[in-house]
């Protein structure tokens, strides 16, 4: 493994290694957030390189992703760990990102089909770590989407009238087409704690903030956002939490999932992190002319600051349709194999473009710093800083300020394949440990 550190600052590792002992006072007092910010810690940026064509096999398990496990492990050698629990272990600790009970949305981009949307192996990974909680899992996981009208959780959706899609049959971004969202739903888990909502049919629906029962938008100043209930019965109304009938409990998180690719000239010619938000709002609010384009940084970045923040944002760039935005036809879309995934979109953003789409084709259209792409970028990062940030202890957010400074990232890098062979060696070694104790 190689750790690229831009600039040396406070590790997260020991940062949160003190607050969790309780030396710098209450993990959630202002003292805390005080020395962050005079030490500058770093923005985490965690990724994983050379992930296998076929990420399930091995040992690791049926639903164990190997691109997801290498990222879980590297996340938690670095201080974030996934599992927010009183067990302390690589993964899990007290100020950890998901606890037993919460409510998880994950929200893939799923307006296209073939290696337009999200890879559903990935989003199977995250959905059986969440699952397998060490203090067992008794909340609900539910994919999400708003395709504007286009969107479909079964990938079979036909595109627009001029769509290069050759037909309107089910064709997942995964190793297997047929695992579309639903099928990992119906048929992969079959597990009442698992479901999906696709929002392209409330998106026209607007409420107000005494209905608990409609399931539609809200409007936030020239944002909106959605509340429904789920299919578990839980009512999740996105920038309050869940409303209990009485009040709202924040064990609400969200996980973004998105899929590096292409936009348009003219739009916001890469489509990662920031740009998935447009699939949280609905463009039926009035303000979809101003999102195309000028006030698209504003938008991602409002979206983030003020309706939810993501505990992880975590981008699929195993197929990366470096000169189309539907992921087809084939010779658009380069296999890279690679995830990279921060809580900060702005940082992500910039590392993806600059590190993962410009080197595939030496576009300098997909480089962050061309004049387009900077605009935007920056946008969303002033705007998100401005409305205070995203650091919040008690949803697991380390990061305060976001960035599109190299120097103020620090980058962690593992290999997949080097990942698998330890743990299988550790685990030949752990069973003849057993044979010899016998």
């Amino acid at each position: 493994m190689a750790t690229f550190n831009f600039k040396k600052k406070l590790s997260r590792r020991n940062f949160l290694k003190w607050t969790g002992k309780g030396l710098l006072l209450s993990p959630l007092s202002p003292l805390v957030r005080k020395i962050q910010a005079q030490q500058n810690v770093a923005n985490d940026v965690f990724w994983i390189k050379n992930i296998p064509h076929h990420p399930f096999a091995g040992k690791l398990g049926r639903n164990n992703h190997s691109g997801i496990e290498c990222l879980l492990h590297l996340m938690g050698m670095h201080g974030t760990r996934f599992y927010r629990s009183d067990q302390e272990s690589l993964l899990s600790g007290p100020l950890g990102l998901v606890g037993a009970r919460d409510i998880v949305l994950i929200k893939v981009n799923a307006q296209w089909k073939y290696r337009g949307c999200t890879n559903s192996d990935l989003v199977r990974g995250v959905i059986q770590r969440i699952l397998s909680h060490p203090d067992g899992f008794s909340g609900e996981v539910i994919i999400i989407e708003n395709g504007q009208g286009r969107g479909s959780l079964f990938c079979d959706t036909p595109g627009p009238r001029k769509s290069p899609y050759p037909d309107e049959t089910v064709h997942a971004n995964a190793e297997n087409e047929q695992h579309s969202y639903m099928h990992l739903v119906n048929q992969v888990f079959n597990d009442p704690r698992v479901s999906a909502y696709l929002l392209d049919p409330i998106r026209t629906t607007f409420i107000d903030r005494s209905d608990h029962i409609t399931d539609g938008y809200r409007i936030h100043e020239n944002v909106s956002y959605p509340c429904f209930t789920s299919p578990g019965g839980h009512r999740i109304e996105l920038k309050e939490g869940v409303w209990t009938g009485q009040g709202y409990e924040d064990n609400l998180k969200l996980i973004n999932m998105p899929v590096l690719k292409k936009h348009d000239v003219g739009g916001s010619l890469i489509t990662a992190a920031l740009k998935n938000f447009y699939g949280v709002l609905s463009m039926s609010d009035g303000h979809a002319k101003y999102r195309h384009y000028s006030g698209l940084g504003e938008t991602c970045g409002k979206m983030v600051a003020d309706i939810r923040a993501p505990v992880m944002n975590i981008l699929d760039a195993i197929w990366v349709s470096f000169s189309s935005l539907k992921g087809y036809p084939e010779h658009t879309t380069f296999r890279a194999n690679q995830i990279l995934a921060s809580q900060d979109p702005v940082a992500l953003d910039y590392c993806a473009a600059k590190h993962i789409m410009y080197p595939i084709d030496r576009n300098w259209h997909h480089h962050p710093d061309y004049p387009a792409i900077d605009y935007w970028i920056t946008q969303a990062k002033n705007t998100i800083n401005q409305r205070g940030g995203l650091y919040n202890l008690e949803q697991g957010l380390f990061v305060d300020l976001a960035t599109k400074n190299e120097q103020e990232m620090e980058v962690h890098e593992h290999d997949a394949l080097q990942f698998i062979e330890e743990e299988i060696r550790q685990s030949f070694q752990k069973n003849r440990n057993k044979r010899y104790l016998k």
